[in-house]
């Protein structure tokens, strides 16, 4: 068994062969999948897909790169979408300096209002952090105490990872791991706790090795769990069985 714990099912690379998409991630052991909202949109879409398939549910949140469009009444409505059963996360929320299409004081002001409609409903939370790690731990100390969840696609130092641990947060591990130029990733991942591991795709993005460069899906992620055995020197079945321990554990999934 296998966890997606981070998708985004309803992109638009999936409306020719969605369903087909779906059944081949249980075909390949993947019995459920998280799929993140990144917009009010894509929240509400990925919902109506939690609600179509078996095993599929749902993150609500609005990205960093989205923050513009987040406005002041939505925050009551992602605090009503995290009391639908299929609703497992707030997220995909956190600090993207890359592209910065907002500023990053609009960014740390919808994250902070974000992680707060998470405290009060009780929600784990999805964590975007690309190129903003000091803000990220920064805002998580002093805004995410007594908040749990996943640090998405996890990219910072093992010092930064022993931190988040120390803080009771999960690192999610995507297709990067499998890539040539991982740097200290495989390092990283082979001394932290098995036990605050996430598997995750970043469907459609991130395609791991042997799928790099193509569309990627929740059925690719077998590839990450391989390649953390590997890493690790331990059996891809102990992987898949801890990692899917820890996403019900995380996620209160079914």
């Amino acid at each position: 068994m296998l966890v997606d714990t981070h998708a985004h099912i309803d992109d638009v690379k999936y409306d020719e062969d969605r369903d087909e998409m779906v059944a081949r991630a249980k075909e390949y052991g993947v019995t459920r999948i998280i799929t993140m909202g990144d917009t009010m949109t894509s929240s509400s879409n990925a919902i109506k897909l939690a609600e179509k398939y078996d095993g599929v549910y749902a993150g609500a949140g609005v990205h960093p790169q989205e923050a513009l469009s987040l406005m002041p009444g939505d925050y009551d409505t992602l605090a009503q979408w995290m009391t639908h059963p299929k609703v497992k996360v707030l997220g995909e929320i956190g600090l993207d300096y890359y592209y910065e299409n907002a500023s990053r004081e609009k960014q740390q002001e919808i994250f902070i209002r974000q992680l707060d409609v998470a405290r009060q409903m009780h929600m784990p939370v999805s964590i975007h952090d690309r190129d903003a790690h000091g803000d990220t731990m920064a805002i998580l100390k002093k805004e995410g105490r007594g908040l749990t969840g996943s640090i998405h696609c996890f990219s910072g130092s093992y010092e930064m990872a022993k931190e988040l641990l120390k803080m009771g947060w999960f690192l999610g591990v995507d297709g990067p791991l499998t890539f040539k130029n991982a740097a200290k990733l495989p390092e990283i991942i082979a001394k932290i706790p098995l036990e605050r591991l996430l598997l995750e795709t970043d469907s459609p993005y991130l395609a791991p090795v042997p799928k790099r460069g193509r569309r990627n899906e929740p059925a690719y992620v077998k590839y990450i769990a391989e390649k953390v055995a590997e890493v690790r020197g331990i059996s891809f079945e102990e992987v898949a069985s801890q990692t899917t321990q820890n996403a019900i554990n995380v996620f209160n999934l079914d």
